[in-house]
């Protein structure tokens, strides 16, 4: 069950609203590549305006400018795209603290909406500052915060646990129906359940397989994990046994005989987790395992099963098959948090989550 208190819960109208979202996205030649963490966040803005607010503040980061500002890095592109997706303007302003945020912020209109810079232009975000949120919260003139940059509730930073101690925080949507569907995979999974598993390190993907043991009906392992050579005696664990090839003896994705084994345990399954893709999707013609995986998953009945993607790179890849085939592919959730969900799965503590009211 989730806990938090949301948005639903308090007043919104004629409030001055901070938000922190994860506009974490691809881009190139200053266009947005990808917009699939600003739709992730599009119920939740909509809703806080259509509540009447006096205005809205949004506030993330891009990247990874260390602390400097990187022309290359700023959230400008963002702001051109999110405002044809919210079909109102977004006023972007070219600082995240200072007179001009004052300024700016002082002369908005009533309902309307701005996107400060980059955080991690400061050092200060990432050092978790306190004196950077104040002067956040002080320039901003906010009333209330609403944590929904579900991709960074596992940092400790001024943005996820510093600012909650300053205003009222409630959670957006976002985050509510990330933690909501990786309660159920955890709480009351349908079953059978089946967990596929890939990825570079088994150090890093052995505290997931432990923990879904006593969960899942079936592990399935696949990528670098399964061509490097794990194995195990577990009769839930399967191993995926055979792998295409480049031509330098690379195994860079799983065979077809082990994908004869892995689609019927998909089609079986009522309740689905994958994490890691099966091969190196970024190398031409060693993507086909992970796409028939995909299909497989998003094919099946969406009202009969529950499909969880996570990780990045899992994540990244399912965002890109939906691009185009967004009518035909179904999944209940594919995760805007790499790390975030995974360490909620592992039970780990998430700064930002516990920061909510």
């Amino acid at each position: 069950m989730f806990t938090k208190t949301t948005i639903k819960d308090v007043q919104l109208e004629n409030k001055n609203i901070l938000i922190r979202t994860d506009f974490n996205v691809p881009i190139k030649d200053g266009q947005v590549q990808s917009d699939f963490r600003l739709q992730a966040a599009i119920p939740t803005l909509k809703y806080i305006l259509s509540k009447s607010p006096n205005r809205l503040v949004i506030i993330s980061h891009l990247g990874r400018p260390d602390g400097k500002i990187d022309p290359a890095l700023s959230l400008a592109p963002v702001a051109i795209a999110l405002s044809k997706l919210l079909n109102q303007p977004v006023k972007f302003i070219p600082e995240t603290v200072g007179q001009e945020v004052k300024t700016e912020i002082e002369a908005m209109p009533k309902g309307s909406v701005a996107l400060l810079e980059n955080l991690r232009f400061s050092p200060d975000e990432e050092g978790n500052s306190l004196d950077f949120a104040k002067q956040i919260v002080e320039d901003t003139d906010s009333e209330l915060f609403v944590q929904d940059g579900f991709a960074v509730i596992h940092r400790a930073h001024a943005s996820t646990s510093k600012i909650p101690t300053l205003l009222p925080t409630v959670s957006g949507l976002l985050i509510e129906k990330e933690i909501r569907n990786l309660q159920k995979v955890l709480e009351s999974p349908a079953h059978p359940v089946t967990f596929i598993i890939g990825g570079a390190k088994i150090s890093d993907k052995k505290p997931l397989i432990d923990r879904f043991l006593p969960l899942a009906d079936h592990i399935i392992v696949v990528g670098k994990i399964a061509a490097d050579g794990f194995s195990s005696d577990n009769p839930k664990i399967y191993v995926a046994e055979d792998f295409r090839e480049d031509t330098s003896g690379n195994k860079l994705d799983i065979g077809d005989l082990s994908l004869a084994k892995i689609l019927p345990l998909i089609a079986e399954s009522q309740t689905i987790i994958w994490n890691g893709t099966a091969g190196k999707t970024e190398e031409p013609g060693f993507d086909l395992s992970s796409r028939k995986i995909a299909e497989a998953i998003g094919l099946k009945n969406p009202d009969t099963t529950q499909s969880v993607i996570l990780g990045g790179d899992t994540a990244g890849y399912v965002e890109k098959l939906l691009e185009k085939h967004s009518n035909s592919l179904h999944f209940t959730l594919v995760s805007t948090g790499g790390g975030a969900s995974l360490e909620f799965l592992l039970g780990l503590p998430l700064p930002g989550l516990d920061a909510i009211n």
